[in-house]
């Protein structure tokens, strides 16, 4: 495993935006700063930021190029997401009716751990101990133990009311954070409400449901932030699957109550208030990639729109470090 000192003379904690299928845009993103000679010791991830950075994490560890996580993620059938029960394929709309009030969603989500969890275990990673950043791996650090893995996956936690940022929130479920599978904590992160079944863990005091980590923290910059007063070692970069906003917003008119369903679950996502995103200290770290017209749930995308997220990634990425130079240049 490459030491986080030795990784690269140039290095960059990475925070990923979830957004579904739009998660191409963050590949396209993440290679632009691999070919300019980033390695990420730590990544951050909700949903789909959670699958890439999972990924990327582990390509990593493996001493694998990230040229590879185009490939690995293209290799995605977005179809399957929709893994059809038995009442669905016989049932239509009924069945999904049935599957809400059965399972509280849609899609059973097995596909994502099929295919995440085969392309994790061929790179030699299964659990988030073989994710860990040892002291011989970052001598300088001083992350607490429990804080001591490359890769965060923010889960939301609707018993308790709370974010989870798995493995180091672990030991509050009663679960060993270096033994729990990293595929298990994405699933949970991906569970978009009412689309995807969510996750339930057993608990020493009961059992808890675990969905979309977006419901509260969809873009999680700030996590890696130090709290000691102490400069960073190196800076924390964030890709966030939407255009900068801009100074005047469209409102959407919300008429009725299926609108009124759809619209909170979209501000929830969204997280744009929670970031502050008018903020220097905020903007000035952001990879804003601008996903266009493509819905998070749009599973039916084509090859020719999973082309034009990358090519946005990569824009998106090249303008940031040509922002990055001018700056240094200053």
């Amino acid at each position: 495993m490459p030491s986080v000192e030795q990784s690269g003379a140039r290095r960059a904690d990475l925070v990923l935006e979830g957004g579904g299928v739009r998660g191409i845009g963050l590949v396209g993103a993440a290679g632009v700063l691999s070919e300019a000679g980033y390695s990420f010791p730590r990544i951050a991830g909700t949903s789909a930021g959670a699958i890439v950075g999972a990924v990327a994490a582990a390509l990593q560890v493996a001493g694998r190029p990230l040229s590879e996580l185009q490939t690995l993620m293209r290799s995605v059938d977005y179809r399957r997401f929709k893994d059809e029960s038995f009442l669905e394929s016989h049932l239509g709309a009924a069945g999904e009716i049935g599957e809400l009030l059965l399972h509280m969603g849609i899609a059973k989500g097995d596909y994502l751990v099929e295919w995440l969890g085969g392309v994790l275990a061929d790179l030699g990673v299964e659990t988030f101990a073989d994710l860990a950043i040892t002291p011989g791996d970052d001598p300088g650090s001083g992350l607490p133990p429990d804080h001591r893995y490359r890769l965060v996956v923010c889960v939301s936690d609707l018993s308790r009311g709370a974010l989870v940022r798995l493995p180091w929130d672990a030991d509050y479920y009663g679960i060993d954070p270096g033994a729990m599978r990293v595929v298990d904590a994405v699933r949970a992160s991906m569970s978009i409400p009412f689309f995807f079944r969510p996750v339930r863990v057993k608990t020493p005091q009961g059992t808890v449901t675990w969905v979309d980590g977006g419901l509260l923290s969809n873009f999680p910059v700030t996590i890696f932030d130090r709290t000691d007063g102490g400069s960073p070692r190196w800076p924390t970069w964030g890709v966030k699957l939407s255009a900068r906003p801009a100074s005047v917003q469209v409102d959407h008119p919300v008429d009725n109550d299926a609108e009124l369903a759809v619209a909170c679950l979209t501000t929830l996502l969204s997280g744009w208030d929670r970031y502050h995103l008018d903020d220097g200290h905020v903007t000035e770290r952001t990879i804003f990639v601008d996903a266009g017209s493509v819905s998070s749930t749009d599973f039916g995308i084509t090859p020719a729109q999973q082309d034009q997220l990358f090519v946005a990634g990569r824009n998106a990425a090249t303008k940031f470090l040509a922002g990055q130079t001018a700056a240094g240049a200053r």
